[in-house]
């Protein structure tokens, strides 16, 4: 039995009204608990949550992957952010023993939020390209 195909324009119209995350640390808790959901046996559906949002929480790890291959992140930063992801909530830096998680917490979210913003998925200056673009010439190397 043959199945009529999907129509995406519903999802594409619905996109410009979805609302980006306020920071990475807000992004990451909300894809760790919906990675939790996941594995926890709960189907994940778009647009079924309180607000609608531009990305999956695959596309939020696929940044952190990316982030790791590029080692601008590593296992530590990763580690850290699953252990409190999972909790729902940051370290706190008052506390001696969450300390040092806190400073590992914050590196790694500063380095996530970039490719966050250009994709939209955090709000915030991102890749803006309806402006007309600046060439930059660079000198050319002269031999010394």
């Amino acid at each position: 039995m043959a199945t009529a195909p999907r129509s995406t324009t519903a999802v594409y119209a619905s996109m410009r009204r979805a609302e980006p995350f306020r920071s990475a640390e807000e992004a990451w808790i909300w894809t760790m608990a919906a990675l939790v959901a996941r594995r926890d046996g709960a189907r994940i559906v778009a647009g079924a949550g309180r607000a609608l949002r531009p990305c999956e929480p695959d596309d939020v790890v696929k940044c952190l992957d990316r982030l790791y291959r590029q080692r601008r992140i590593d296992l530590v930063h990763a580690r850290i952010l699953r252990i409190w992801g999972e909790r729902g909530e940051a370290p706190n830096p008052r506390y001696a023993r969450e300390k040092n998680d806190w400073r590992i917490w914050t590196e790694a979210l500063r380095r996530l939020e970039w490719p966050l913003r250009m994709k939209g998925i955090v709000e915030g200056p991102g890749m803006d390209l309806t402006e007309e673009a600046v060439v930059v010439e660079w000198p050319l190397r002269t031999p010394a």
